[in-house]
């Protein structure tokens, strides 16, 4: 069992939390332009761009939780563990969703 090194508990609930709150910023603009396809074009191309870039900003952020949340998994608390792999799982499940709905479209 290799303990975790001082800090990276703190470094893995920062980052988690970091990962949240992009994933969040993700969703007004592409509500925004999914409701604006058809009265305005640029909108939607502005709109869709900025929550792509704030998911996949999220989404580094999730890797970059999820390794050293895996590296030391068994020096972590419980608590540290869930929190730093959630993010990571989010986008699969995502990602998976997204996956079933493009099969069955």
């Amino acid at each position: 069992m290799t303990a975790a090194p001082h800090g990276t508990s703190q470094r893995i609930r920062s980052r988690a939390i970091w990962t949240v709150a992009l994933f969040a910023a993700s969703v007004p603009p592409a509500l925004v332009g999914l409701g604006g396809i058809q009265d305005k074009p640029d909108l939607v191309d502005v709109a869709l761009a900025l929550a792509l870039g704030f998911w996949s900003i999220g989404l580094v952020f999730a890797l970059w939780t999820a390794f050293p949340t895996l590296r030391y998994w068994e020096g972590l608390p419980t608590q540290t563990r869930w929190l730093g792999s959630l993010p990571l799982l989010s986008v699969s499940l995502f990602l998976s969703v997204a996956l079933i709905a493009a099969l069955f479209s």
